[in-house]
């Protein structure tokens, strides 16, 4: 995330500006109203009293922490971040370095970078965002008091975006958890952290949305808020009118970078769920039923035989899944999901992540114009295929990678064909390619070896396209070539 700079307009209150000033003052007409921190808006004939922010501040503020991170990274000729519409808005490891900067080839650079966190535990147990302190080489965390602390970073979950911290320090002020389930669209909300470094600064807003599942692959159903959230407000707390967290702000959608009127934050109750695993074992679980799935229009649910457009139409069985077990088919539409109705079918792939593997299902589908029930034993979602050095690996250069063939059991695993990424740098890093993707293409010719890629990235005079399949996913990702 590039730096920002504020300078000062002398004209701040010319043209437009002026002429508001000169307008007349609106007042609302209210009687004087001690309104607490369990108090919600209220509205009398005439009257409206709007909530009062002050004593939630005052009381839970505290618990609200700034994070600093450091991260040493090794930079190659040219540095580039890709333009996101979905980004975290935190400061984290690396965004406070420029979109295009020149540094020399295998440097080694310290990036800098901030956001924010709350206690949840007196004896300094932190959660924030796992983007803010991802890779981080040291974690600062700072009180409103102004004592500093190193912190260790328990765990961190790339899929929810949550990390625990710990510090080392008693009787901390904590925050007082909410139920996310019990949110409403229209409620109001308030979010303190640090945007742009500037530390407990508090914003407000409404709910605008539950359950929203953004294309990050994260498992996530985000609430969407207007609260307006920017760089440093990552892994700060959303309270409730309660005084209640009920959840962490984690992105927002920009198309600049900065807020634009719609924020998300991971729900309390997932946060919470995954703090708990981390803090017992050090990883995640999540259940898998191994079907892609999706919505349901008006055409196609007249062409099912279905009332109205709602639940999840399968597209694809993965074979041996659990779902494969329990006799899902292509064709069926989930109605129901461990008795819960499924009206969107993005909803489906985030409460069958937040279910343990190994635990039964109840599903309700729809097929040949009839309703049926199965049970299925939930298997476990993993984040990606295990990645084994092998002795016959090689490096295609010129992209920045380093593969091996796929064995045997890994094409039958993953119903492909292709090269295993060991390790990326350079151009193929830059582009997004990860270890653990598996190369199917280049420039529209399937892969037998490794040769043949370096042979296509060699006699290639503009970037590659890369088509690669990732976490059972393929997209093409093209590639600038060094």
């Amino acid at each position: 995330m590039p730096l920002f700079c504020f300078r000062r307009r002398r004209s701040a209150l010319s043209g437009f500006g002026a002429a508001l000033l000169a307008l007349p003052i609106i007042a609302l007409a209210t009687d004087a109203v001690d309104v607490s921190v369990e108090t919600s808006q209220t509205i009398r004939a005439g009257q409206i009293v709007l909530p009062d922010f002050a004593a939630l501040v005052g009381q839970y503020g505290p618990a609200v922490v700034n994070i600093t991170v450091s991260e040493g990274v090794k930079t190659a000729n040219q540095e580039r971040s890709p333009p996101r519409s979905f980004r975290g808005p935190g400061m984290g490891p690396g965004s406070a370095t420029s979109p295009f900067q020149q540094t020399p080839r295998g440097s080694q650079q310290t990036v800098y970078g901030e956001g924010s966190g709350f206690i949840v535990a007196a004896d300094g147990v932190v959660l924030t965002n796992a983007h803010v302190v991802a890779d981080a080489k040291e974690v600062i965390v700072k009180l409103t008091d102004h004592r500093e602390f190193t912190a260790k970073v328990i765990g961190l979950d790339e899929a929810s975006d949550v990390a625990v911290l710990k510090i080392a320090a008693k009787g901390l002020p904590t925050v007082r958890l909410g139920d996310s389930s019990k949110v409403a669209v229209g409620e109001w909300v308030v979010a303190i952290g640090a945007p742009f470094g500037l530390e407990n600064s508090v914003t407000q807003g409404i709910v605008s949305a539950k359950g929203r599942v953004l294309p990050d692959g994260s498992y996530v159903p985000f609430l969407q808020t207007d609260v307006a959230i920017n760089p440093g407000n990552s892994g700060g707390p959303l309270f409730n009118l309660a005084g209640e967290v009920i959840g962490i702000n984690s992105q927002i959608y920009s198309r600049s970078g900065g807020y634009q009127g719609i924020s998300f934050a991971i729900p309390i109750d997932v946060a919470m769920n995954v703090s708990q695993q981390l803090q017992a074992s050090g990883h995640v679980t999540r259940g898998k039923l191994g079907v892609t799935v999706q919505p349901v229009d008006g055409m196609l649910a007249r062409s099912f035989g279905l009332t109205k457009p709602e639940g999840a139409l399968i597209a694809k069985v993965d074979r041996g899944s659990s779902g494969d077990l329990a006799g899902l088919k292509a064709g069926d539409v989930i109605l129901r999901f461990n008795g819960h109705s499924v009206v969107e079918s993005s909803a489906l792939p985030s409460e069958v992540a937040a279910l343990a593997p190994g635990q039964k299902v109840v599903i309700e589908i729809w097929r040949e114009h009839q309703i049926s029930r199965l049970t299925a034993q939930l298997g476990e979602l993993s984040a990606r295929l295990p990645v084994t050095p092998s002795p016959d690996g090689a490096e295609a250069a010129r992209l920045g990678l380093a593969l091996r063939p796929l064995s045997a059991a890994e094409q039958q695993q993953t119903e492909t064909t292709g090269l295993m990424v060991e390790a990326v740098h350079e151009a193929a890093a830059a582009a997004g390619i990860a270890a653990g993707d598996i190369v199917i293409s280049a420039n529209g010719a399937l892969l037998t070896s490794i040769q043949q890629l370096v042979m296509l990235s060699n006699n290639a005079q503009a970037p590659l396209a890369l088509l690669i399949q990732r976490d059972g996913q393929r997209l093409f990702i093209p590639v600038e070539l060094g």
